[in-house]
């Protein structure tokens, strides 16, 4: 019997909870194979290749196509200007076996059996038909080919102190997630949608992001802090009526309160799998 998702497969929008606000971009440039991706690492033979389906601002995709070289690989993204400032990241460090393009991950717009590998980082959890979405990428993988996904879990957060205003930010950015179409614990239901999507091995694995240091603190506090009352989560979080002005800006300060607290730890677990073709 097929495990069944925790969530309905369909939802009335399809809609990136974070925006593309330069708090959002300064989190996405951190991401490296080495911190986002390792459990694809031993996947990664040169010459192999690649699909980068999300791909954001380019830093993992970049990183990948080093390890690929010779290989092809190849970014995609809905958003047209991350779609530059990838390119253009690209060209600064040299890598020329990387392309980056605008792409729909519903509508991959390759031939079948295209790439060896196709990677997904923290994508599946904001499509509205993530079975759906993986269809389409098991359709561009050659036979034997390898899907790497990696989604964290909003339901295994962990943050000390607890204070008011992060219990508020979660309480508010799970429903903004939900209203947008997504699934705020996609990292647990990865292996359920793979097998629903027809992958016959799915192996599953988790890892964690943990902030603690204090420059690890200051900035994804930061980065939060901003994005509660300046990004798309605050005018969406708004808008659904998850947090009014006030709620958004008790948030900003509870974020800001933790980074500068030398006993605050913040820990996001992460699903991850890798299904073969």
């Amino acid at each position: 019997m097929i495990d069944q998702p925790e969530r309905p497969e369909t939802a009335p929008r399809d809609r990136y909870t974070h925006g593309h606000h330069e708090s959002v971009l300064r989190s996405h440039t951190w991401r490296t194979v080495a911190n986002s991706a390792a459990y694809l690492i031993p996947h990664l033979d040169p010459g192999l290749s690649l699909l980068d389906v999300g791909c954001g601002p380019g830093t993992i995709t970049v990183d990948l196509a080093r390890r690929l070289w010779p290989g092809r690989v190849t970014g995609i993204d809905a958003a047209g200007e991350i779609i530059q400032r990838a390119t253009g990241l690209a060209f600064d460090e040299g890598v020329r076996n990387v392309v980056f393009q605008v792409g729909d991950v519903y509508a991959l717009d390759f031939p079948d059996e295209s790439f060896d590998i196709v990677h997904a980082h923290q994508v599946l959890q904001h499509v509205a038909n993530p079975v759906a979405a993986m269809k389409e990428i098991r359709r561009v993988l050659r036979p034997g080919g390898v899907f790497a996904a990696r989604d964290v879990d909003y339901g295994g957060v962990m943050m000390h102190p607890k204070l008011p205003g992060l219990l508020l930010w979660m309480t508010a950015y799970r429903d903004v997630h939900y209203w947008n179409g997504g699934d705020p614990d996609a990292g647990r239901a990865l292996k359920a949608w793979a097998r629903q999507a027809g992958f016959g091995s799915v192996t599953s694995s988790a890892s964690i992001w943990c902030f603690a240091s204090a420059a690890e603190r200051e900035w994804w506090g930061e980065s939060w802090a901003v994005r509660a009352t300046e990004s798309t989560f605050a005018a969406h979080a708004i808008e659904v009526g998850a947090a009014d002005l006030a709620d958004l800006r008790q948030i900003a300060a509870a974020w800001r309160q933790w980074a500068a607290d030398p006993d605050g730890w913040f820990g996001m677990p992460h699903g991850e799998i890798i299904a073969r073709k």
